[in-house]
């Protein structure tokens, strides 16, 4: 009803600054472009071989869980997971199963650690996607680079950030709801903790006992709770798989659960978003979700 279609559509070409700005960011759509990445060396250059000669035996920050779920609602906590300073051919050897783990490893830290820890790497792709620049008049505000196990899964959750995700290799499958299904998606509060490695490797969730409670969803969309939460059933998901070379334009506001195919390689680019109306009527939603739920 208010213009969502049943599919994520998809261009040809990268748009003008002026064309993706009207037809997209403005009507807060998602989409996938094809051929916007298409000259990036990452294509080729990518292989586990270049990784492990260009960045090698440099430590860099890994996250670490027990199910693979970092970020997200586990025995009524808000669960984080282990943050893992480790040389990046050690994570790489995990990723190829040349060594073996129980847990499961991400390298998902999103503080544009592109940029921070990975700068070899920049040049090999962009340090932002000029056309989206010039159409919201600024720079990302991070560029993240993202690799791991296919056990790795990012929770439904939402950002304040016009995201464009870029797959180097595997695929990405997301799905996603619109802003407009928010008062169908259950928030609580949740204990913030994070996963601790224990003496025997084993892991305990640690409670962080003076920050905020976190308001967090506790669905799993993949497998919804409908006694639970039965007003889900009312949401409209769309799902989609960006696959290698492909860029998907993931609006602000938009809920989105992802997973990958193993050892998949993926960068994005964060910029910030207008808080306008559009922000103005989110909250307003958000508020009326809130109020008639108290009721």
């Amino acid at each position: 009803e208010l213009g969502w279609t049943e599919s994520i559509p998809y261009l040809d070409r990268p748009p003008s600054p002026l064309e993706f700005y009207r037809e997209w960011v403005s009507p807060n759509k998602p989409c996938i472009i094809q051929n916007a990445i298409s000259h990036w060396p990452a294509l080729r250059k990518w292989t586990s071989a270049y990784l492990r000669e260009v960045v090698g035996p440099k430590v860099v920050s890994v996250a670490v869980t027990p199910n693979g779920y970092a970020d997200a609602v586990f025995q009524d906590r808000f669960v984080m997971p282990e943050e893992r300073q480790m040389p990046f051919m050690d994570f790489l050897d995990i990723v190829e199963k040349k060594v073996t783990s129980p847990n499961v490893f991400y390298v998902q830290k999103q503080c544009s650690n592109l940029t921070k820890e990975f700068p070899e790497l920049v040049c090999d792709v962009q340090p932002d996607i000029p056309w989206m620049s010039e159409a919201l008049g600024r720079k990302p505000d991070a560029v993240n680079f993202w690799l791991g196990e296919s056990a790795a899964v990012t929770s439904l959750h939402k950002d304040h950030y016009e995201n464009l995700y870029c797959v180097i290799s595997g695929e990405k499958h997301f799905l996603l709801h619109p802003p407009s299904d928010r008062p169908f998606i259950p928030y609580e509060l949740y204990q913030p903790a994070t996963y601790q490695v224990s003496e025997d490797g084993s892991f305990e969730i640690v409670d962080e006992k003076s920050a905020d409670k976190v308001p967090w969803i506790p669905l799993d969309p993949l497998n919804p709770n409908l006694e639970q939460y039965p007003e889900y059933a009312k949401a409209k998901p769309l799902q989609c798989t960006v696959k290698a070379g492909e860029m998907l334009y993931l609006p602000s506001l938009w809920f989105h659960h992802v997973q990958q195919s193993h050892g998949c390689i993926a960068v994005n680019y964060w910029y910030d978003m207008e808080y306008d109306l559009k922000y103005s009527y989110y909250q307003l939603l958000d508020c009326l979700t809130k109020t008639v739920k108290v009721l």
